[in-house]
């Protein structure tokens, strides 16, 4: 349709629902036919010259539809046929940097799409062929060796069921145009607040830990550490050091209370039990199940597919914690909705108590957040809140605060993770966490105390006492002896020993600092590289891998 978005843009193509993937692939085609893709980029820095295994099979070869190793009693692939060929195969494939081979990578791709011409493309999408090259034309002209293009998509991609091969089939097209890893490049996913992206790397998401690990199962698959780490730990590539991420995660939990003899506190990690995800809860809630709720920076009450439902389910609540600027629907349903207007609620009825406090805006808060491109930046506060208005770094701390002074009172064993809890971050004067400190402690340190040792940001507790050594640098310095923690491991180097910020630095510089996951660029092979780096706007060829640096 022909939105406000629309009006604004130069090229505007009206395109049939559902049709995403075979305009993407037929955009895939166009490249790899007019060998229009980024050579050196696609021959040194992703896997298009490996070779696969003789025994892979297409979905395509054979006119079977699914890809070789496919179980149908299993309704699942063994995937053993898809790995490269050469010994280990993921660490050392073979390869034909000519990307002439039959098996490699490239040409399969080239095989797989082959049927996306512009004819299919207009066919499914109802784009004309003279539209469909107006874009793939614009689309390679703002790629290359010196300039890069940026493809952003919303919920249109998020919420498809099937926007996962979609967002795959675009992470394809910009690989082959090499504008995955670069300035101003990538798949940006366009979110409703500007550090979505730092929320889900630290994260919200249930079934993740910060930095992506895998949240331990309660199904007794993962009844120990030593059963998580073999079950989650990969025989290579970054999750090959997942050990020594997690070891450091449960010492920044823990602090001193997370010893070998208990295996880091592996314990008092809250293990999976099933789906908790956004409408299980909901259910959960409706069923009685569920009696209170935290609410912050989120509005359930209309914020999804069935608002109807949510809010009958917030009316079984017992209690209800909201912070938000303004009184939001989801803290006002008890009184003002549909449901009530209707007669379908009825508020004298409704016994969940409602606790509203008020939030400070993103001026009156200072900390770190990560937008949707991964550019990490630091945010200064500008005023106080005003009246009782504080931030979500306040509520948590002073929740933190009580619940673990509780706890400590108490010999019940359920509680004894909160007592273990390593909860020592210094105050500001309106009782605010230092949010440096927070970051320090993500960025991860070594455990040994060391006064006056070079390196340190911070070193004591609230109450004066040593608390840790100096700042690391990178991940590559994480242990899984319990020497290191890190609240973070995908963030370490961003308060490093040099005790500066990088966000504020590499602003003044007016550089970026960018989160990616690079394999060996610049590296010699098997060594691992850290993940933060600042990049330059430099000419994205092999002879300038110089322009990549460690932060």
């Amino acid at each position: 349709r022909f939105s406000r978005t629309s009006a604004l843009a130069d090229i505007w193509v009206p395109m049939r629902a559902g049709g995403d993937i075979a305009f993407l692939g037929g955009l895939v085609r166009h490249i790899i036919e007019n060998n229009l893709f980024f050579r050196d980029y696609v021959v040194h820095f992703t896997n298009a010259s490996c070779i696969l295994r003789e025994d892979f099979r297409d979905a395509e070869e054979g006119a079977t539809g699914v890809f070789s190793g496919w179980n149908g009693e299993q309704c699942g692939y063994d995937r053993k046929s898809w790995l490269y060929q050469g010994h280990p195969a993921l660490s050392f494939p073979e390869r034909d940097l000519t990307l002439q081979h039959p098996r490699c990578v490239l040409q399969t791709l080239r095989r797989h799409f082959a049927r996306y011409t512009p004819e299919m493309v207009e066919k499914i999408c109802g784009i004309s062929p003279a539209l469909f090259h107006k874009v793939a034309e614009a689309l390679v002209a703002a790629s290359g060796p010196d300039k890069s293009a940026a493809i952003c998509y919303a919920l249109g991609w998020t919420q498809h069921s099937k926007g996962v091969q979609i967002i795959r089939t675009a992470a394809v097209l910009q690989l082959l145009l090499g504008n995955i890893g670069r300035p101003g490049g990538g798949i940006l996913a366009l979110r409703g607040h500007a550090s979505i992206q730092g929320s889900t790397d630290i994260p919200t998401l249930y079934d993740t830990l910060p930095g992506y690990l895998p949240m331990p199962r309660g199904d007794g698959s993962e009844a120990t550490l030593r059963d998580y780490l073999a079950r989650q730990t990969k025989p290579t590539g970054l999750w090959h050091n997942l050990p020594a991420y997690f070891v450091s995660l449960l010492k920044a939990y823990y602090g001193k209370n997370a010893t070998v003899e208990n295996d880091f506190g592996y314990d008092w990690v809250p293990k999976i039990t099933s789906n908790h995800s956004f409408f299980e809860y909901l259910y959960d809630m409706a069923d009685g199940k569920m009696e209170g709720m935290f609410m912050m920076g989120q509005n359930p009450a209309v914020a999804a597919a069935n608002s109807r439902f949510e809010r009958a389910s917030l009316s079984k609540l017992k209690w209800l914690v909201v912070r938000e600027m303004v009184e939001i629907e989801a803290a006002t349903f008890w009184r003002d909705s549909p449901e009530i207007e209707h007669g379908e609620l009825k508020t004298e009825e409704i016994e969940t108590e409602v606790f509203f406090f008020p939030a400070a805006g993103h001026a009156e808060k200072e900390g770190a957040f990560t937008n949707t491109q991964r550019l990490l930046q630091w945010r200064q506060k500008a005023v106080d809140p005003p009246g009782d208005a504080r931030s979500e770094a306040w509520f948590i701390h002073q929740l933190a605060l009580r619940l673990i002074a509780k706890a400590k009172q108490s010999n019940d064993p359920l509680d004894e993770p909160l007592r273990a809890l390593n909860w020592w971050y210094p105050e500001d004067e309106l009782g605010d966490p230092k949010m440096e400190a927070v970051l320090a402690e993500i960025n991860g340190w070594y455990t040994a105390p060391q006064p006056n040792a070079d390196g340190v940001v911070f070193g004591v507790d609230r109450t004066g006492n040593l608390h840790h050594g100096p700042q690391i640098d990178g991940y590559p310095r994480l242990k899984s002896d319990g020497s290191t923690a890190s609240g973070g491991w995908i963030y370490s180097g961003v308060l490093g020993p040099d005790k500066i910020k990088v966000q504020i630095r590499l602003t003044r510089r007016t550089r970026v600092i960018r989160k990616i996951i690079l394999a060996t660029v610049g590296a010699s092979p098997g060594r691992a590289i850290a993940a933060s780096y600042i990049i330059e706007r430099a000419p994205a060829r092999p002879a300038n891998r110089g322009a990549i640096a460690r932060s």
